[in-house]
């Protein structure tokens, strides 16, 4: 068998010794962040949003309106920011609870 040439490593948080392999999937998943708009959807770096609500932006004199698209997000490690770019403004983060995936 192929499973008997596996490195084992002991999991702390477990207690158990397990296949390398097995604990990395572990940890990767663990390190995920599901990011969901505002009815739920589940979202993605490259997915493309709709504002749900205007927004005043900050800093840069401007609202956007509610319906604009928002192309291309970027998610940030943060399961309620999405980084976005939009003309005009640099460094845009929008909140996921005013956005809909499209």
């Amino acid at each position: 068998m192929s499973g008997e040439d596996e490195e084992y490593v002991y999991d702390e948080e477990s207690g158990e010794w397990m296949p390398a392999s097995e604990l990395a999937a572990k940890q990767a998943a663990a390190n995920t962040v599901e990011v969901r708009d505002a009815v739920g959807n589940v979202l993605a770096d490259g997915d493309q949003v709709t504002l749900i609500k205007d927004l005043e932006v900050k800093g840069a004199g401007q609202t956007l309106k509610q319906g604009t698209l928002i192309k291309a997000i970027r998610l940030t490690g943060d399961p309620q920011e999405i980084d976005c770019k939009y003309p005009g403004i640099k460094g845009l983060v929008l909140r996921a609870e005013f956005v809909r995936k499209r």
